[in-house]
């Protein structure tokens, strides 16, 4: 099995260490696997010189050759899958398995931008003899790409194939509890023979590097995922200079199982996605609102599921889920559980921390919980579901979309009306039906209200890393 990598910044097609260093954790053990060097300033001055020249080159790059290099880099990821899941598995803790998915997925994200590096067209609008009006797309500038914890690789490498393909540069602060995903990133497209510059790695402090490099007027674009609370803190710090912002934020998934379905496989598949990531996934399904005709079986089968998941260490076969991501999990997904419980829910299963080495919790299941527990309202980021009983369709959808948030919503059904009505009134900027299935590479990926604005993925997906430019152009000299 491979060792951790060694870790270091990237910078202007070169790697460097820093003086100052943090250390990682392996949330499975809590044992110490690597040091990860933390940017000063003067590195974030550099890495800013630096995707300033290499936007002066990537974005004159003719679009095929951009195209190529991001194939390059996902073949060679592809062939480096065992090492970078692997180390994936080390730091973030979930099952080897799913970390080889995400390591194709990531690279899926590549070769789908490659694809749509050549299809970004303009056009021509109708226009009175002597004059011509085109609408041209070009790449912003540089890119803040700030990407979250819990997919060390995929949700990465979705920011740099987007900016990449755009013809931007891209800054990207990863996450500083899980950096091997964005590291072996950065490897494959230096061997790929991407431009110095053109893709710059750095860590460190979040809050300082964000607030300092927001600020530079020579960042053109901030795109982040993570929590709704610091989304608003940083639009709030862009808008100071206009940058334009692209937000992928927190959820807080519905999930309505109407009286038609099939319970068995509804009540499974949701039990099973509900845990998969250790619940660390911004569209998790977290809140089931079952009708109440098949309420108790689907309850009693998504108990009977919920508590056989395999937990443990990622590395060990037959795991299903790892531990959650740090120290600070446990506790909080305790508090939710504790909150709900005095204001009437019933715990089901789980519940509790797992063991006293590593940041393990029970898959949990809360079912009848009061609107007024702080689990219906905030994210809980764990492995913990809500299965409630609603009396209609009308109850469901009201509930749904009772919440701030409107990332992922699901629905099962066979009826092609309910199937409507939930297309056309869930507020979410994902709806699935019959399959909690909300992202891949060629579709749209987002959020609508406090889940944040602007789409990746799919044929929407390079249009925030590019500006609209309009030409009129007369032929007739005045």
């Amino acid at each position: 099995m491979s060792t951790y990598p060694d870790l270091n910044l990237y910078i202007d097609g070169h790697w460097r260490k820093t003086a100052g260093d943090l250390p990682v954790l392996n949330p499975a053990t809590e044992d110490e696997i690597g040091r990860l060097p933390h940017a000063e300033r003067s590195d974030l001055d550099d890495a800013l010189e630096a995707a300033g020249k290499g936007f002066r080159v990537w974005s004159k790059t003719p679009p095929v050759e951009r195209a190529n290099v991001l194939l390059r880099a996902a073949a060679l990821m592809r062939e480096r899958q065992e090492e970078i899941a692997t180390a994936i598995t080390a730091e973030h803790g979930k099952p080897l398995p799913q970390a080889r998915l995400e390591v194709i997925r990531g690279c899926e994200f590549f070769e789908w931008d490659a694809g749509e590096t050549t299809r970004t067209y303009g056009r021509v609008i109708p226009s009175a003899p002597g004059v011509r009006y085109i609408v041209h797309h070009q790449p912003i500038g540089t890119v803040l790409g700030l990407s979250p914890w819990n997919f060390p690789m995929s949700q990465p490498c979705r920011k740099v194939a987007g900016a990449i393909a755009s013809g931007c540069s891209l800054i990207l602060k990863a996450a500083e509890e899980t950096p091997a995903g964005a590291l072996h990133i950065a490897k494959a497209l230096h061997d790929a023979g991407l431009p110095p510059g053109v893709l710059n790695l750095v860590f460190g402090t979040p809050s300082e590097i964000s607030d300092y490099l927001i600020r530079q007027d020579r960042v053109r674009l901030v795109a982040f995922t993570g929590s709704t609370a610091v989304g608003r803190r940083l639009t709030t710090l862009a808008s100071q200079n206009m940058t334009p912002v692209l937000m992928e934020l927190g959820g807080h998934a519905p999930v309505i199982v109407c009286e038609d379905t099939d319970v068995e496989t509804a009540a499974v598949s949701g039990a099973v996605r509900k845990m998969r990531n250790a619940g660390q996934v911004c569209t998790s399904p977290t809140r089931f609102f079952v009708h109440e005709s098949i309420f108790d079986r689907y309850l009693d089968v998504f108990i009977r599921r919920a508590a056989e998941t395999i937990v443990g260490n990622g590395v060990d076969a037959g795991v299903e889920m790892g531990p959650l991501a740090n120290e600070r999990r446990p506790p909080a997904l305790a508090d939710f559980v504790e909150d709900a419980v005095a204001k009437g829910a019933r715990l089901m299963t789980g519940g509790n921390r797992m063991g006293d080495r590593g940041y393990f919790f029970e898959p949990t299941v809360l079912a009848n919980v009061p609107d007024d527990a702080r689990v219906m309202q905030e994210e809980p980021f764990g492995p913990l579901a809500v299965v409630n009983p609603v009396a209609s369709l009308d109850e469901g959808i009201r509930n749904a979309n009772a919440v701030p948030f409107g990332l992922a919503a699901y629905g099962y059904t066979n009826r092609a009306d309910y199937a409507d009505r939930l297309v056309e009134e869930l507020e979410a900027g994902n709806v699935s039906i019959n399959t909690l299935e909300a992202s891949l590479p060629e579709t749209p990926f987002g959020g609508v209200k406090h889940s944040g604005f602007g789409r990746e993925g799919g044929t929407e997906g390079l249009h925030n890393y590019m500006i609209v430019k309009n030409v009129s152009h007369s032929f007739a000299i005045a």
